[in-house]
């Protein structure tokens, strides 16, 4: 059989790669590795396979959209960094959902719950639902948030992070215990995936939890400097957007 795997992460892709030539479960002859809703769109145009491994969050944006460009009539086993919580709602409409980072044990679960049922499966029922799980999942924060740690991966629990900084084309991730990491995002997106209670955008490069502000610093009444722990590796004062000062006011207040 021929199998496709949708994900933007290259060690992620890599290492689901790996599990699955190493299982026995199914008999896998090709597998191909797509890390786009554009290249998916265009592979899937003039290709079929039998089985895909799709991220819900890809980097040029969900995967679901894929659906709405090309027919795809296979079954598909969805993966991403969501909550236990969703991980049930998915479960209920599709052939599986995998919580990264990845457990070999629920890879063959999955693989053996395709095995039973791929002959009676139907995409467009599947589709339906899960778009309807989808929206209603956007206005639950998540909890945890997959990075690239070296050669491994590493989830990181909203509670551990003190703020998101943007520079240049990277979003980074800062731990309140000093660790910083990459996190493919964008500030403009991953504002919508964070607990409006603990976080904050106070301008265009910084997302802050409360937990990490050390002081607020008023200029005067027009600026207002905050000061982070730990402290960024940009040394440039932080400012709060000038329109922001009296909904962070508001927020640091409840």
């Amino acid at each position: 059989m021929k199998v496709a795997i949708v994900e933007d992460e290259t060690l992620a892709s890599a290492y689901l790669r790996s599990l699955l030539e190493e299982q026995s479960i199914l008999e896998i002859h090709q597998i191909i590795q797509l890390s786009s809703i554009k290249e998916a769109v265009f592979y899937f145009a003039d290709n079929k396979v039998d089985l895909i491994f799709m991220d819900i969050h890809l980097g040029d944006g969900k995967s679901l959209d894929i659906f709405e460009q090309v027919s795809i009539q296979c079954p598909v086993i969805f993966v991403t960094a969501y909550d236990n919580y969703a991980i049930k709602a998915f479960k209920q409409f599709t052939i599986d959902y995998i919580l990264k980072p990845y457990e070999e044990s629920e890879l063959h679960k999955a693989l053996q719950k395709f095995k039973t049922i791929s002959q009676q499966f139907q995409i467009e029922p599947v589709l339906n639902h899960l778009i309807q799980v989808d929206n209603a999942l956007d206005s639950i924060p998540k909890q945890r948030f997959l990075v690239n740690h070296g050669y491994k991966l590493k989830s990181i629990e909203e509670q551990e992070i003190a703020y998101f900084s943007a520079s240049g084309k990277h979003l980074f991730l800062y731990t309140l215990d000093g660790n910083h990491y990459i996190y493919q995002d964008t500030i403009k997106d991953v504002i919508k995936k964070l607990n409006a209670d603990t976080f904050f955008r106070i301008n265009r490069k910084y997302i802050v939890n409360y937990k990490a502000i050390r002081e607020i610093v008023k200029h005067n009444s027009q600026k207002i400097e905050i000061l982070l722990s730990p402290t960024p590796s940009d040394t440039s004062p932080i400012l709060v957007s000038k329109n922001l000062i009296h909904e962070i006011k508001t927020w640091l207040n409840r």
